[in-house]
């Protein structure tokens, strides 16, 4: 088996999985056990992923123009390969309507994730970002694993921690005035001062781990599962979630911030982008979906593996 990145390995059990405090498509709270498996330390890096991309060749979702015979109604500018790009308002805007703040980007992929004239040259060890769930899920066959489920994530990020916590290290968000994740510090979407100084990604373990050694499980980019979407949580099943306005996902009618339809996804964990007035979802029971086609600035994954 062959495994790209540094993992720990977690025996498995029973926890409270979900939450009634913040948002509804968090509960309801239930019983879920998870198996042993191994779980990425941190996420897959820009790095690690371009060692990937070097041995397979393999063409991420962002990089692959929209084909015509699908998307006739499209002009070419509009099919041309590309992702979304967050980019800070000049001041407070309506925080109902994402596309404020987040922009269609021709050129924008994981080697260039803020657009043509950007790189990755110097982040080799930030998560890599524009990359979809196809792309997410082809890394981890590469290396032997696969994406792990929402209630395997949830389980990972609530070691150590009691049910009755809000957030991964306790109660609080910043525990005697202490930043415990990257995310949005200052005003959203037009001022951030930065998480110890990162805007943006930060390079994976830049803030503590949990008591399993894990880091950035909570804040930094928020992370691929494998768990399907659904408004609540199915005690009966390894069940998905609700849209939060988090970032572009859908619109009513299905159709994926990317241009075409497509299965959503549960993201995890929150991002650089979360702030308490727009996005109060760096916590463990905190979820948002995602369209498998989509990519974005905020978006990363890690890899699971069997026991």
């Amino acid at each position: 088996m062959r495994t790209r990145t540094s993992a720990v390995e977690l025996s498995g059990g029973t926890f409270l999985m979900g939450s009634e405090r913040y948002y509804a498509d968090e509960g309801p709270v239930h019983e879920r056990t998870v198996g042993p498996l191994r779980l990425g330390t941190h996420p897959v890096t820009n790095t690690e992923f371009a060692e990937f991309v070097d041995e397979t060749d393999w063409v991420t979702v962002a990089e692959r123009p929209l084909p015509a015979d699908e998307y006739p109604a499209l002009t070419d500018d509009e099919r041309a390969a590309g992702s979304l790009v967050f980019r800070p308002t000049d001041g407070p805007v309506d925080l109902s309507d994402w596309r404020a703040w987040w922009e269609w980007t021709p050129g924008a992929d994981w080697r260039h994730p803020r657009g043509p004239g950007s790189s990755v040259d110097d982040l080799g060890d930030h998560p890599v970002v524009q990359v979809s769930h196809e792309d997410a899920a082809a890394y981890a066959r590469w290396a032997g694993g696969r994406l792990p489920s929402e209630a395997e994530w949830e389980y990972a990020a609530r070691l150590g921690a009691d049910p009755t916590w809000a957030f991964a290290w306790g109660a609080e968000a910043r525990p005697d005035g202490r930043l415990m994740a990257n995310t949005w510090q200052g005003a959203f979407p037009y001022r951030n001062v930065g998480a110890e100084g990162w805007v943006g990604t930060s390079p994976v373990g830049s803030f503590p781990a949990n008591p399993a050694g894990l880091v950035d499980l909570i804040g930094n980019v928020w992370e691929w599962t494998d768990s399907a979407y659904d408004p609540r949580h199915d005690p009966s099943a390894d069940g998905p979630a609700d849209h939060c306005g988090c970032g572009p996902s859908s619109n009513e009618h299905g159709q994926s911030a990317q241009h075409g339809t497509a299965p959503m996804r549960v993201l995890k964990g929150g991002s650089h982008l979360c702030a308490p007035e727009y996005c109060l979802r760096y916590r463990p029971a905190a979820r948002s979906p995602q369209t498998d086609d989509s990519a974005a600035t905020h978006i990363g994954f890690r890899v699971a593996w069997d026991v």
